[in-house]
């Protein structure tokens, strides 16, 4: 593979497959779980330091892929970088483990090829076992042809999509940080009445005057509401029964899977445009799913159709900040009670909603508190959209540079060279 031309070449004879490193067991080091593997998200976040016991073995700059269903479909693939220089990791026998090999070819394109329907669609193809535990078979892979360029190509198609994924990396730190921030002021004023006062000094640690309310002693003027009483909750529809007729046109469906990882996916269910506006779902839209994994955030994948076991979060009195993190504010006890049902399906009741109680200022510290969150808050959605062109125009791409379809401009090749 000396030329620029792209070989057909077999998949086993330019990757390693599970290469093969050595840990004793007993000995800690740090394991790397299935559920640290999340879709569209190429660096993992975390590990535990445990003995080692069995499992697949890594390095830094390996590419996981989950093999397992339905983890594999649901795109869980990363590239590890949380260990030091010549440190071995561990993790699932789930996992499968790309590795180059030097002579043909270079890590950060691995990782894109393994995101990249290119080698996607034949893992899945491989699959055998139950329809509850199928495995994508390692060997049948690893036997597959496929079209490589030489590894300056390689390399050039690698930065150009690695640019992408560090600006969506950048977004996403920065994302972590303003919420962050957001709610730890928000409970500093709002639970701790630590808001600044007249002199600019804390308000309860300064003796600011507190009268007693349903909560206990709260600052005077502020007053105690319900949590429906400060917003509605709208629940979804059953959208089974909305299916798009062959004149209309379709929008995917929110569920709480869809809810969890951020975005629509192709597995995701489509149901009528035509359906009523307030179980519509546009971008900045405050979505609680309050049966089976109960879940506040803002949406931000497009625009979609409410499912029944989520809310649509609105109101006419008070700002997007205030209800979403009073709503936040409340979910670990939501949690907790959804817990304590006898089924399969924990959930939560209106009335719970209605037993939540919220603080409410005086107009003096709300507008002051809106000109903060609301500034923070709005940061945020933007940069989940701009996040989200950004995964558009990178799922674009892969494809067509991974199979030569688009060939990398020479000033790209240049600078990078």
């Amino acid at each position: 593979m000396s030329s620029d031309e792209w070989q057909k070449v077999r998949l086993g004879d330019v990757i390693e497959f599970n290469p093969n490193e050595k840990l004793k067991k007993g000995e800690l080091a740090k394991k790397i779980g299935m559920d640290k593997l999340h879709p569209l998200q190429r660096y993992i976040r975390g590990f535990e330091i445990t003995k080692y016991t069995s499992g697949t073995k890594f390095r830094n700059g390996d590419t996981l892929l989950a093999r397992i269903t339905p983890c594999l479909e649901n795109g869980k693939t990363a590239q590890v970088t949380v260990l030091e220089k010549d440190e071995v990791g561990f993790g699932s026998t789930e996992f499968i483990v790309l590795r180059e090999k030097k002579e043909y070819t270079v890590n950060d394109f691995i990782y894109y090829l393994a995101i990249s329907p290119n080698l996607r669609d034949i893992a899945i193809k491989s699959m055998t076992g139950t329809s509850g535990r199928q495995r994508a078979q390692v060997d049948l892979i690893k036997n597959t042809p496929m079209k490589f360029p030489p590894k300056r190509i390689q390399k050039k198609v690698a930065y150009i999509l690695s640019t992408i994924d560090e600006k969506i990396e950048l977004n996403n730190r920065i994302n972590q940080n303003l919420e962050a921030m957001a709610q730890a002021i928000f409970k500093h004023w709002f639970v701790d009445f630590e808001f600044p006062n007249e002199e600019g000094r804390s308000y309860k640690s300064s003796g600011g005057e507190m009268v007693e309310s349903e909560l206990g002693l709260v600052p005077k003027g502020w007053s105690i509401k319900s949590l429906d009483k400060v917003a509605d909750y709208i629940n979804g529809l059953a959208m089974k029964k909305y299916r798009p007729r062959e004149d209309e046109k379709s929008i995917p469906v929110l569920k709480i899977k869809e809810l969890k990882q951020g975005f629509i996916d192709s597995e995701s269910d489509i149901c009528s445009s035509n359906i009523d506006s307030q179980y519509r779902i546009n971008n900045g839209d405050v979505i609680f799913s309050w049966s089976g994994s109960l879940v506040v955030d803002i949406w931000c994948g497009g625009i979609c159709g409410l499912n029944q076991h989520l809310f649509k979060v609105r109101s006419t009195n008070y700002d997007k900040w205030f209800y979403f993190y009073w709503t936040k504010h409340h979910l670990n006890k939501f949690i907790g009670i959804a817990k304590d049902k006898a089924t399969t399906m924990g959930h939560i009741k209106r009335k719970d909603l209605k037993d939540s109680l919220v603080t409410i200022p005086n107009l003096a510290i709300y507008k002051l508190a809106n000109s903060i969150f609301s500034q923070l808050l709005n940061k945020q959605i933007k940069l989940r959209e701009e996040s989200r062109m950004l995964i558009e125009i990178r799922d674009i791409l892969l494809p067509k540079l991974m199979s030569g379809e688009i060939r990398v401009p020479m000033e790209v090749a240049e600078q990078k060279n």
